[in-house]
């Protein structure tokens, strides 16, 4: 996964173009294009890479978005990965452009790409550890009959 580069050419300024690591799908859809209202409603859900950043409920609302918009010659899968990179900013938007260019061609691999970086392992204890040491506190019980 990762280039090889050498010290200086990493310190040295890189006059060429950052390249995204989703690879361009072929598109049937001859009028395929994003309108500017979609493109903002995605980038209010976006992922800044922080550690408190939730990366299942960014993904959930990001699938709800793309679900939302239908095309004649785009698969879900064009249209997510064409999508993804407008809701990411900051760390998350670096980690993306990190990655060797056309190194994700699919969904499916775009998503286990970004699980394995986004959710963490100390996430996942900490989840377990809540589900496992659940307790009642005194005074916030309530029968499903005085709801």
């Amino acid at each position: 996964m990762a280039e090889n580069r050498t010290l200086k050419e990493y310190s040295s300024p890189n006059a060429t173009i950052p390249q995204s690591g989703i690879a361009c799908l072929t598109v049937e859809a001859n009028n395929f294009k994003l309108k500017p209202s979609f493109l903002s409603m995605v980038q209010q859900n976006q992922l800044s890479g922080t550690p408190t950043d939730d990366p299942n409920i960014y993904l959930s609302i990001f699938l709800e978005y793309c679900d939302t918009l239908k095309m004649n010659g785009m698969t879900s899968d064009a249209i997510r990965l064409r999508l993804f990179l407008w809701s990411l900013r900051d760390i998350a938007i670096a980690w993306l452009h990190s990655l060797p260019s056309g190194f994700i061609s699919t969904w499916d691999q775009l998503k286990q790409t970004f699980i394995v970086r986004y959710f963490l392992p100390s996430k996942t204890a900490d989840l377990r550890n809540q589900i496992t040491s659940f307790s009642q506190k005194e005074g916030h019980y309530k029968n499903s009959w005085d709801l």
